[in-house]
This record gives structure tokens, sequence and C-alpha cells, in this order.
């Protein structure tokens, strides 16, 4: 399983994207699509910005397989 992203609706129209095990991975967008792809673009972000500075990604656990 991948990184989960959370959806909902507000109560203005706008869309809100949200990775919850990722601290600060918030991103709202008029169309459901874009707020998803917000999220995406920012939960990368943070991702590199952790491996940068040598900080621990357990997250990447999921999303990468090393073959010996």
């Amino acid at each position: 399983m991948g990184i989960e992203i959370e959806v909902e609706q507000e109560e203005d129209g706008r869309w809100l994207a949200e990775v919850s095990e990722l601290s600060g991975v918030l991103a709202y967008g008029q169309t459901r699509e874009e707020a998803i792809d917000r999220a995406k673009a920012l939960a990368l972000r943070v991702i590199a910005d952790r491996l940068d500075h040598g900080e621990p990604v357990p997250e990447l656990d999921r999303v990468f397989a090393v073959v010996v």
C-alpha cells in the first residue's frame, strides 16, 4: 500500500487533501483532482527535504523495494 491521501470537500466548495502521516502535507484545490495533485507534489517535497537532511522516512519502506 502506498501513502494515503485523505480528501474531503469543504463547505465553501474547495477540496482539501491531506497526508496525515507526513506532517504539514495539506493542500487545497478548486477540484478534487487539483487538491490531490497538490498534496502529492507537497508530499514529495517533504520526503525529499527529509532525505536531504538525513531524517528518517519510514513511509518509503512501502514505496521502494531493495533487491540484493
